[in-house]
């Protein structure tokens, strides 16, 4: 018979059976002096993350990853704007059928000078905010940087 009072786990003792400590549920048993964590992180720090740097991010993977406010149907393809939320990106290409999002990883491809394929849509396929991460090696001040220049150009 098994029951549980106030987070206690309780075992009755049976025939043939030792009566265990009630722990609370969750608790483990204390570590014996020596041991080890076999195939365990040793580690007691953690990794901090580095500090955003407005929509130029870098994900737990190592990707940098990048806020986009996409403005599809313009004229002509630019960055706009670059707030500490997001970059905002005019596209020459309609909304629909994944145009868009083709054309603004092709120019972004374009203004980053990295391969289209080295440039993904993460998230955001059908909203104007997305994401898009960067496969390639670079770091996000060089983005930045290049980002800027972009918008100066306007």
């Amino acid at each position: 018979m098994l029951s549980l009072r106030c987070g206690l786990r309780q075992f009755p003792a049976g025939a043939g059976t030792r009566a265990a400590a009630s722990l609370p549920l969750g608790a483990e048993m204390p570590k014996k002096a020596g041991a080890t964590n076999k195939g365990k992180s040793q580690s007691k720090e953690q990794e901090r993350p580095l500090p955003p740097l407005g929509p130029v991010t870098v994900d737990p993977k190592g990707c940098v990853t990048i806020a986009i406010h996409a403005k599809p149907g313009s004229k002509q393809n630019a960055v706009t704007d670059l707030t500490t939320e997001a970059v905002s990106v005019a596209i020459a290409a309609p909304p629909s059928e994944g145009e868009a999002n083709a054309e603004l990883c092709r120019y972004l491809s374009k203004v980053f000078e990295l391969r289209k394929s080295d440039v993904v849509l993460d998230k955001g396929g059908k909203s104007r905010e997305k994401v898009v991460k960067l496969l390639a090696s670079t770091t996000p001040e060089e983005i930045l940087e290049k980002l800027k220049k972009q918008v100066e150009k306007k």
